[in-house]
């Protein structure tokens, strides 16, 4: 038996403390940055989903500094699944088009820049082409999909910092949905608010850079009259569009990104 008991001292004193402690911080440094993770909700239609670089069905792989991968910008994929997010973030929601560069990566990375940074920022793709702000209503499946993402973002310490909103393309081919798009964006927030059990979620709205009908204006006045607390509107209107005259090119979702974030910043200083 002593000679067993020696072999086992031997071995245990051949284990550094400073291994030991490195196993046993690994796991709590991991514990810190899920507790610190900040939550964005990426939401609406295309020129969110990111059309930037995307020319008919094919994207020119093209990725500005602004969009580069960062360990601290993690994305919840179409499996639930936290990984580094890359471009294109919507890649595997928006699956029926072609997906490019949008606004959420520069967004993720002027937030990282600012003064009051979190540990990690995490992204929660949800935008889906040629939506008409009545799909996105709740009952539907693409607002079932859009709560069910953000529940499970939300998890584990992580806290949920706003919406980013950028949809109203395709309710400006009729009057009467570009009539009715200020109450159906109150009504979506309210209900939006109330599932997620966060009453004062800033919703952070893109009043519209172009239209797919001649009801533009009207729609952007109602993205910029929402008469609910804690909702935000940066304007697009102005940014480079691409040939189709729909899309923003992908230097002005770089730009819209850090217009959002600028907007996200502000808004916090003022809570």
């Amino acid at each position: 038996m002593f000679p067993l008991v020696s072999l086992l001292l031997q071995l245990l004193a051949s284990v550094s403390p400073s291994h030991l402690f490195a196993c046993s911080g690994g796991a709590g440094a991991g514990a810190a940055a899920e507790a610190g993770k900040l939550i964005f909700i990426l939401a609406g239609q295309s020129n969110m989903a990111g059309r930037g670089g995307v020319t008919g069905d094919r994207w020119n792989h093209v990725v500005p500094p602004e969009c580069r991968p960062s360990p601290s910008i993690l994305r919840l994929n179409a499996g639930l699944r936290w990984e580094e997010a890359r471009e294109p973030l919507h890649a595997d929601i928006d699956v029926l088009k072609t997906c490019g560069v949008g606004p959420g990566m520069p967004f993720a990375h002027e937030i990282l820049n600012s003064a009051a940074a979190p540990a990690v920022v995490g992204l929660v793709p949800c935008a889906i082409g040629g939506t008409k702000i009545t799909q996105w209503e709740k009952g539907t499946r693409l607002y079932g999909e859009m709560v069910r993402r953000a529940r499970a973002a939300g998890g584990g310490g992580s806290r949920v910092g706003a919406v980013l909103w950028y949809q109203g393309e395709s309710d400006t081919v009729t009057r009467a949905d570009a009539v009715a798009y200020k109450g159906r964006m109150e009504k979506l927030i309210r209900d939006l608010r109330s599932d997620l059990g966060l009453p004062g979620l800033l919703v952070i709205q893109v009043a519209l850079a172009s239209g797919e009908g001649n009801f533009t204006d009207i729609v952007r006045q109602a993205q910029k009259g929402i008469s609910l607390p804690n909702v935000a509107c940066v304007d697009a209107k102005g940014l480079a569009l691409q040939t189709d005259h729909l899309h923003l090119t992908t230097q002005a979702q770089v730009q819209l990104g850090k217009m959002l974030a600028t907007c996200y910043l502000n808004h916090s200083k003022i809570k």
